[in-house]
């Protein structure tokens, strides 16, 4: 089959689509064709040489995909046929992958493929970290970078959790599509003072953070006493100065989380979180939001679309 594999840690030329063996399923595993497949930072920092697939997955990248079951265990619910997307440990960049049967979700309806390869990763990551932050109806979240794959979905499912949304975005169109999104406000990063704009609200009881250090200190500075700030990501800065005064003043909380990393069950659990969660909302309260398509041949394409900055939700890769 093909698969877009990385030649060696580099920038998006390092992509290149190759023939490489067919998927091999192991006794709890079903065997998607491919249609389509997210595209993520984390298949960035894969492709970089920073974030390696874990044991026992392939080696390309590709956290999740949507596309129809070609076989599956006889204990699983799933038969070949079946409209399905999974969130994957790696190998999305592919024709084929085998998955746990636990990680596999139905198409919701109304859902094209590739839009519900775009939501997979992101709602999981999103309902994950609620449930982390014990986020609560009536709270108040900022989401920075509501813009992204996972801000947007965030927007979105915070806001059908009855939370008041805060988010971040650059520049005013941004801005504008994120409150079309169910934001209750909106901060360009590049022409406001955000930090000012939360304080004035009242402050935030949870912050769900992508920038990572270069936030740490305002994200504490803007919580709410008893707040928590969430980090997801690291995209300006992996090491920050806390100051343990103003977080012990507001007993606050930092956690840190991750979803690919988690031993089977723990994501196997989110998924039927989402399932019960999510996938009830979808398409009526949750759509997700996709930037562009590419096929599978152009992901190095894809890749230079997401790291230009001007990606307003999700990349795609169509397959066949």
């Amino acid at each position: 089959m093909k698969a877009t594999i990385v030649t060696a840690p580099g920038g998006p030329e390092a992509l290149s689509l190759e023939d490489v063996p067919a998927p091999v399923p192991g006794v709890d595993d079903a065997v998607m064709r491919i249609t389509a497949a997210g595209v993520n930072r984390a298949d960035i920092l894969q492709r970089e040489g920073r974030y390696p697939s874990p044991p026992g997955a392939p080696d390309w990248p590709g956290l999740e995909a949507a596309g129809v079951v070609e076989q599956a265990p006889a204990s699983s619910p799933w038969r070949p046929g079946d409209r399905v997307c999974a969130l994957l440990p790696g190998g999305g960049y592919a024709e084929r992958v085998a998955v746990d049967a636990s990680l596999l979700l139905p198409v919701p309806d109304g859902l094209t493929g590739v839009e519900a390869a775009s939501l997979v990763e992101a709602a999981c990551t999103v309902v994950s970290n609620l449930d982390a932050a014990r986020a609560r109806a009536g709270e108040t979240i900022l989401i920075h970078g509501g813009s992204g794959g996972v801000g947007t979905a965030a927007i979105q499912i915070a806001k059908a959790r009855g939370l008041r949304v805060l988010t971040t975005a650059g520049g005013p169109e941004r801005v504008r599509r994120c409150l079309e999104l169910g934001a209750d406000e909106a901060f360009d990063h590049r022409a406001q003072d955000w930090a000012a704009g939360v304080r004035a609200l009242g402050g935030a009881d949870i912050v769900l953070d992508v920038v990572g250090a270069a936030y740490l200190a305002t994200n504490v500075a803007v919580l709410r006493t008893g707040g928590r700030l969430v980090v997801i990501g690291m995209q300006k800065g992996a090491r920050g100065e806390l100051d343990l005064g103003a977080l012990l003043a507001r007993r606050a909380s930092v956690i840190g989380t991750t979803l690919r990393a988690r031993p089977l069950a723990e994501r196997a659990a989110i998924v039927a979180r989402v399932r019960e969660e999510v996938w009830p909302l979808v398409p009526a309260r949750v759509r997700p939001v996709v930037h562009a398509t590419y096929p599978l041949a152009r992901a190095a394409d894809a890749h230079r679309a997401l790291e230009s900055g001007e990606v307003f939700g999700k990349v795609v890769l169509t397959v066949g």
